[in-house]
């Protein structure tokens, strides 16, 4: 596998094409998404994940390997975060099941091309500017330790949103969803609809989950051909892990303390990797030991409802 423009373009296609697939074949009608179909796309998409994983392996080493499914994991996991926003943001503008994967899709393709330039831009800096990656590790620790005091809840104000508020004023917007579609003309005139408010939100909430992932992964590894393509592989099952979690989310209340155990573990690496050199295979059994962890620990001890 070599990293050429060449290969850079055929993967490129490749992910365009499975997304043309998944919009115009799968689901070129608008249906809700039940659980058992968004638990086999979930299974699809993770066994196409750990495919590539391999090729990876097989062609450019254990090294590139392991860091390419330490990369995997840990933007799955911290992806999680984003799922439950989704569903405040769905459950407050009241967007109808069918509508929802829709949304996701425009959103998934925003949010991999934002990514891309995020990865690209990180990569040169750190390149260039070496100093800057102890301060990425430092960013890690502070914002691990952030997490893991916060509540478990994310904030969100959709009526007094910034980015909901500038679109109100520069846009007309209808007052309620005219079917699956974004924009619509009346009288000669260009409207956006509530589903479009939505999508906006979306991907600036991805834009804000994306300052502490892409960190996270360029942490690992500086390689972009890994971190972009870990990161992709894991947003194009976003949308199914959604679908899968979306009932269960609240049932994994301490996730959110392994997450933070995880960029505090990542950060301290970096601080002391002159002093104390951590290998591969062991940040990868830290990192999949965390998750599992606060996993099992949600489902020992269950949140109470108040």
């Amino acid at each position: 596998m070599e990293n050429t423009p060449l290969f850079w373009l055929g993967f490129v296609a490749f992910v365009i094409g499975l997304l043309l697939l998944d919009l115009l074949v799968f689901n070129r009608q608008a249906h809700e998404i039940k659980l058992r179909e968004a638990l086999g796309w979930s299974v699809f998409w993770v066994a196409l994940s750990l495919g590539f994983n391999l090729l990876v392996y097989r062609t450019m080493g254990p090294q590139a390997g392991l860091q390419w499914l330490t990369g995997y994991l840990v933007e799955k996991a911290l992806s999680v975060d984003n799922l439950f926003v989704f569903l405040l943001i769905f459950s407050y503008f009241k967007v109808p099941a069918q509508y929802q994967h829709r949304i996701l899709f425009w959103g998934v393709l925003g949010a991999l091309v934002l990514r891309a330039v995020f990865i690209l831009a990180g990569a040169a800096l750190l390149a260039r500017f070496h100093f800057l990656l102890y301060l990425l590790g430092a960013f890690l620790v502070y914002t691990g330790i952030r997490m893991g005091l916060s509540n478990n809840d994310p904030e969100i104000d959709p009526e007094h949103n910034p980015v909901v508020r500038f679109l109100s004023r520069h846009l007309p917007i209808t007052r309620q969803l005219e079917g699956g579609r974004f924009f619509i003309r009346k009288d000669g005139l260009r409207f956006a609809t509530p589903l479009f408010v939505v999508l906006v939100m979306v991907e600036t909430t991805d834009v804000v989950f994306a300052a502490d992932s892409i960190p996270a992964i360029l942490a690992i590894t500086r390689d972009t051909f890994v971190v972009f393509t870990s990161n992709v592989f894991a947003l194009l099952g976003l949308r199914a892990m959604y679908f899968a979690l979306a009932s269960m989310m609240r049932l994994f209340h301490y996730l959110h303390y392994g997450l933070s155990l995880i960029l505090v573990f990542i950060g301290t690496k970096i601080l002391l990797e002159n002093v104390l050199p951590i290998a591969m295979p062991m940040a990868l059994c830290v990192v999949g030991g965390l998750l599992a962890l606060s996993v099992l620990a949600s489902v020992l001890w269950p949140k109470r409802e108040l």
